[in-house]
């Protein structure tokens, strides 16, 4: 029996999965889920592309490594492929729960673990009535936020991601301006989530947990901290910065218990865990951070120039050799370790300050986890696919 890579378009990750897999011996099979026709009728299936028939080869595959990037498609992937009998890492329902921020976190609060105070209102900005009458709801909306959460709200798509339409009100007109940019869309399929504005002071963390058959879950010791003074999203995909940063013991236990909420009974799984710590108070702003960000973005450029050369996909182990490269001297720089300790120290002292904001079920790792903290994604998602094909 093999282990099925389930992707939409090979990336780098893909390509670090099929890498990983060559290295530990692990027999791989390739589903090109945006390609392929799923059929079902009385007494079978078919799937298959313009092509090629992959019935024999799903017939084959005991374990599904679902990577597909839209969260849409991999929950129809997940819930197809265990339809077919498929064991699925993440299964669907942890797509589920992960799709939703507002769902991720109903379960985190109702065990005590810490979140930043959240208000759903299941209500869009506007209703359309049947005869063509346009219901504004803006300020209603805008009243219930406010008087749940105060004046300094964030709005945020439910199911959005890399910092997508995401927005930060300091007043009531600010508020009401981003209800009103709210929309119904793929990202935000119904209603207004809003949250407290955590005073996180220049960094977040990517914290990564992972668990196999048979085996206690595990929070890997250092996170990615997504780091810049831009703007008060942190997220990498808005220009920042990563570093890594050791957790204390406390957060990383934190961590699990947060695993094990959203995967409930399934027996592996990996997760992105996205974390802040609210500083509030004790937040420091200086110019010592601004100064050593400033140096470090000289050789961060470089990393980020290196990691979309056109190269990546036509001669991935060269462009990848480089790519370490380029890690390696920018985490060598004086400015890295001075960041680094700053926010390891912040961590440290803040730790039961932390509050947990979200949880991806399909985290990017080749090109940033992977060199920046040290853990190879694709080991865990591989040894985990192997520990239920093993059961």
């Amino acid at each position: 029996m093999s282990i099925g890579l389930l992707y939409e378009q090979s990336e780098t990750d893909e390509m670090g999965i099929k890498l990983t897999a060559e290295e530990l011996g692990v027999n791989l099979t390739f589903i090109p889920f945006r390609k392929i026709a799923i059929s079902i009728y009385k007494n079978g299936y078919n799937v298959a592309t313009r092509g090629k028939n992959y019935n024999s080869i799903i017939k084959d595959v005991a374990v599904v490594l679902n990577r597909a990037q839209s969260k849409n498609r991999r929950l129809y992937a997940s819930h197809i492929m265990e339809a077919l009998g498929k064991k699925v890492i993440n299964s669907f329902s942890i797509e589920f729960e992960c799709y939703s921020k507002f769902r991720t976190l109903t379960h985190l609060w109702a065990v005590g673990l810490p979140i930043p105070k959240t208000v759903y209102v299941p209500c869009d900005a506007f209703d359309i009535t049947k005869d063509g009458r346009v219901i504004r709801n803006e300020s209603d909306i805008a009243d219930l936020l406010q008087k749940e959460i105060g004046d300094e709200i964030v709005t945020k798509p439910d199911a959005g991601t890399h910092g997508k339409a995401i927005g930060l009100s300091r007043s009531r007109e600010e508020l009401i301006a981003n209800v009103k940019e709210t929309k119904p869309s793929i990202i935000n399929p119904i209603g207004i989530l809003a949250q407290e504005f955590i005073e996180k002071w220049f960094y977040d963390l990517r914290i990564i947990v992972y668990k196999e058959k048979g085996k206690d879950p595990i929070c890997h010791p250092v996170a990615m901290a997504r780091a810049g003074l831009k703007d008060f999203r942190t997220n990498t995909s808005l220009g920042n910065f990563v570093f890594d940063a050791k957790l204390p013991q406390r957060i990383r236990e934190q961590a699990v218990k947060c695993g094990k909420v959203i995967a409930r009974e399934h027996e592996a799984w990996v997760f992105g865990l996205d974390a802040m710590i609210n500083a509030g108070k004790y937040k420091n702003v200086d110019n010592e951070v601004k100064a050593e960000l400033a140096k470090a973005a000289v050789e961060f450029e470089k990393v980020e120039k290196m990691k979309h050369d056109e190269t990546r996909l036509r001669d991935f182990k060269a462009w990848n050799s480089k790519l370490e490269t380029a890690v390696k001297n920018y985490k060598s720089i004086e400015s890295y370790s001075k960041v680094k300790d700053i926010i390891e120290e912040n961590v440290e002292a803040n730790q039961l300050c932390i509050v947990f904001h979200e949880a991806n079920s399909c985290p990017d790792f080749w090109e940033n986890t992977r060199l920046i903290t040290g853990i190879n994604l694709a080991v865990p998602l591989l040894k985990g696919a192997e520990s239920l094909i093993q059961s």
